[in-house]
């Protein structure tokens, strides 16, 4: 399958990552974006061709435009390419990437204490199967 231009990754089992993504697909009127968890078969498959150890990911990846975007990187390139209001928070990139990561790793590190997981990925609701790839 081909990766689509626009690939948000994410974390199927955490409460933080599914609500983060039910968010997009709220907002993402173009529906630029397609959604796949870390778990599935093509996410897996991304991360290997992007030389992310699957077994090791603890992060939001976005595929785009044949780039791979890890950590606050591809929160803010997905803020980026929402448009409107959203794009207004591009300005955080000329903060460095290792200073910003601090800031989303504290998070990451504690999503599950905080939000919960669950035990099996997210499953969209019928009226959004078409922007999840598998």
């Amino acid at each position: 399958m081909k990766t689509p231009q626009y690939l948000v990754l994410f974390d199927g089992v955490c409460n933080l990552c599914t609500g983060s993504v039910k968010f997009l697909i709220k907002r993402d009127k173009k529906k630029k974006f397609r959604y796949a968890s870390l778990q599935s078969n093509i996410g897996q498959k991304v991360l290997w061709e992007s030389n992310l150890n699957p077994n090791k990911i603890n992060t939001l990846v976005l595929v785009a435009e044949g780039a791979t975007y890890t950590k606050s990187t591809a929160a803010l390139r997905i803020a980026k390419n929402m448009g409107g209001m959203w794009s207004i928070l591009e300005v955080f990139l000329l903060i460095p990437a290792p200073i910003r990561n601090l800031v989303y790793d504290f998070i990451s590190n504690r999503r599950y204490k905080w939000y919960g997981k669950k035990e099996t990925c997210m499953v969209p609701k019928p009226e959004w199967e078409e922007l999840f790839v598998d």
